[in-house]
């Protein structure tokens, strides 16, 4: 397990809505430099950056069309290297976004795949071998080359879909993933990977990171075997390099796939959801951090604990405030309400990630789709500095901005909450002090369970720190001798010890030592 991720907290950034440093209107590298102080300040030593290649951005960047080039909205490559270089100078960590199974319709190496000559990149994506022929089941594309075949995708029409082969071939135009053609693709991603890491990247978060082979098995077999393969010569080259997954299965990507993290995405059945996005599979939301909700941790435990279990020794299980797909966290829970959420994930072991202005409650924003996002564009607005121009995104006019910003009175702002003593800014701020000064909160300090029973406080340990959450509506009292003689280190809400008899308020976290 690689060392420096043991105290990482990442601050994930999108990179058209962070900073715009032109006033063009949308966000670049130049930005991002400048607004280091804050992702420091915040108590994040780490990013993620969505992809920031170049792009017709027909899906916000995740459909490349040169993965050695950034793309001109942001700046130069030379602009990306000085950020690596000016993030390291403030002991912060830099992922890039590898998207490795499909890339832009408008990528040389599908143009020349497309070509009715055939030549070493015709089986660089996945083509059925008539012009009128069906993917099995897969979407697919005719009618748009000159080759002979229809082609496959992944997800929109504008990505078509990279050959790694299939598990168990069962057609003539279906390859093995040991064919030259799909080595030649892992070899092609391997080298896009090393590219990166030799001008001061620090590795890579991979976009679906489970779905190169294809009509893989529940294990995905093939899949962890591609990657064992991409990742074997890497990690003797760049130890320090580190690698997390967008697959929501730690037990396959940690422990079969060979990747340093695993995302908790909010994907039905893994409990995650359970903890602030229940109404996204239920007729009414009852989040765990919503006061009104049932308060019931064993849903989420039942799910999170044995995936722990299985994987604590060999990776981390990463979880996220958002990201750019999921509708942000102040969509449903108030300011109190994501205090007690954000205490809580942040303390539990893995390493956690922060969506660009959670830190300060950002509204999930009904706003028109751009560039591929629909329902999830309203979570991928500008961030919000300050109470000035554009929030102080951008000096462009406002019909210029990549997307409009919150124009509420009681829109959040960094600086508006940085003057409050008790924001969310600022209790994010301590909660994560907390975490890098107390030893056992780290990414893999011991973790236990102590009390998690429906409709009673969630209390836990990690290391010699006990943790008791109470997100319902009312008092609760709890009982356990491991509170006798504590020292309360971080209050959210209100808390009386009394020995070893705790009452803790409504909508409150307290951290004892």
């Amino acid at each position: 397990m690689i060392e420096w991720l043991k105290k990482a907290v990442f601050y994930e950034i999108y990179p058209q809505s962070f900073c715009d440093s032109d006033g063009d209107g949308i966000g670049d590298f130049k930005g991002i430099i400048s607004r280091l102080d804050h992702i420091k300040d915040l108590g994040a030593n780490a990013l993620w950056i969505n992809p920031c290649f170049d792009s017709p951005f027909k899906d916000a960047g995740y459909d490349v069309r040169d993965y050695k080039k950034a793309a001109e909205r942001y700046g130069t490559n030379e602009d990306l290297y000085e950020l690596f270089k000016e993030a390291h100078k403030k002991g912060i960590r830099v992922l890039l976004d590898l998207v490795p199974g499909h890339t832009s319709e408008e990528h040389e190496w599908f143009k020349e795949s497309g070509k009715a000559e055939k030549n070493q990149y015709s089986g660089r994506y996945i083509w059925s071998d008539i012009w009128y022929g069906g993917m099995s089941g897969h979407p697919y594309i005719g009618g748009e080359c000159d080759r002979n075949g229809t082609y496959m995708l992944n997800f929109f029409k504008c990505q078509p879909a990279l050959n790694y082969g299939f598990l168990n071939p069962s057609k003539p135009w279906q390859k093995p993933i040991d064919d030259p053609d799909c080595i030649a693709t892992r070899e092609a991603i391997r080298d896009v990977i090393r590219f990166w890491l030799s001008k001061g990247c620090d590795g890579f978060r991979v976009d679906m990171a489970d779905s190169l082979v294809k009509d893989d098995d529940e294990k995905k077999t093939g899949t962890c075997a591609v990657w064992r393969d991409i990742l074997a010569p890497v990690r003797k080259e760049y130890p320090e390099a580190v690698f997390v997954s967008e697959w929501n299965v730690p037990e396959l990507s940690i422990l079969s796939a060979g990747f340093d993290m695993d995302f908790y995405l909010n994907w039905n059945g893994n409990g995650y959801n359970s903890l602030m996005r229940d109404y996204e599979y239920e007729e009414k939301d009852n989040s765990y951090f919503l006061k009104s909700g049932k308060g019931d941790i064993t849903v989420f435990l039942k799910e999170y604990l044995p995936r722990y279990l299985r994987t604590k020794d060999k990776g981390y299980i990463s979880f996220i405030t958002c990201n750019h797909d999921t509708t942000r966290p102040s969509y449903n829970l108030s300011v109190d309400e994501l205090k007690v959420a954000y205490a809580t994930l942040l303390t539990l072991p893995g390493v956690p990630f922060i969506y660009y202005g959670d830190e300060i409650g950002m509204r999930y924003l009904d706003v028109p789709t751009k560039e591929g996002g629909y329902t999830r564009t309203g979570s991928r607005t500008p961030m919000q500095w300050d109470d000035g121009m554009n929030k102080g995104f951008s000096t462009a006019s406002k019909d210029k901005l990549y997307l409009p910003v919150d124009d509420s009175p009681m829109a959040p702002a960094v600086s508006l909450q940085e003057v409050k003593e008790d924001s969310l800014l600022n209790t994010v701020k301590k909660i994560l002090k907390i975490r890098r000064e107390i030893s056992g909160l780290d990414a893999d300090g011991d973790f236990a369970v102590l009390k998690g029973e429906a409709g009673s406080p969630f209390v836990y340990r990690r290391g010699k720190a006990v943790c008791i959450v109470n997100p319902s509506d009312s008092d609760k009292q709890v009982i356990e001798e491991l509170l006798n003689g504590k020292e309360q280190k971080l209050l959210i809400g209100k808390a009386e010890l009394n020995g070893d008899t705790l009452m803790i308020g409504a909508g409150s976290f307290v951290l004892y030592t």
